[in-house]
């Protein structure tokens, strides 16, 4: 009965994030993780958190333990990359969609990978991406239409 109960709950609220509705998503997340503590539910819980409540850290926490307990589902990478990118953790979250990728072809991850674009090539290879040379000689050559 409760695994019933629990079911329609992760269905309403993915409908919810379906339409954009966040916070009714997070309401029917939180009471099915009181039902039952999925890898399922853990990856959208901490999603929801993260995005509705601004928890970041308690998001990554859940999603991290999704992916843990089934590392083989390219939702929960999906998720836990959505929260890094909150996070402000842009390199890791690319590694993290890149990871999801291995398990199978998500949309979500490709819509996500496609929106941080990327990046050109150093001015000069042998030199950090980081070095000031490369980072103002990029800006000034962009800006000059030659790269």
């Amino acid at each position: 009965m409760d695994a019933v109960v629990a079911e329609e709950f992760v269905s309403k609220g993915l409908a919810a994030l379906d339409n954009g509705h966040t916070h009714l998503a997070l309401v029917c997340f939180e009471r099915a993780f009181e039902i039952d503590r999925r890898p399922l539910v853990c990856s959208f819980l901490g999603f929801c958190i993260a995005t509705a409540r601004g928890e970041v850290a308690k998001g990554i926490a859940l999603c991290r333990e999704a992916v843990e307990k089934e590392g083989a589902n390219s939702r929960h990478y999906c998720n836990l990359g959505r929260v890094l990118l909150l996070a402000g953790q842009k390199d890791e979250a690319i590694q993290v969609f890149r990871q999801g990728l291995r398990f199978g072809r998500d949309e979500e991850i490709i819509r996500e990978l496609n929106a941080l674009g990327t990046r050109k090539p150093p001015v000069f290879p042998s030199l950090g991406r980081n070095h000031f040379l490369n980072k103002w000689l990029g800006i000034v050559l962009d800006r000059l239409g030659f790269r």
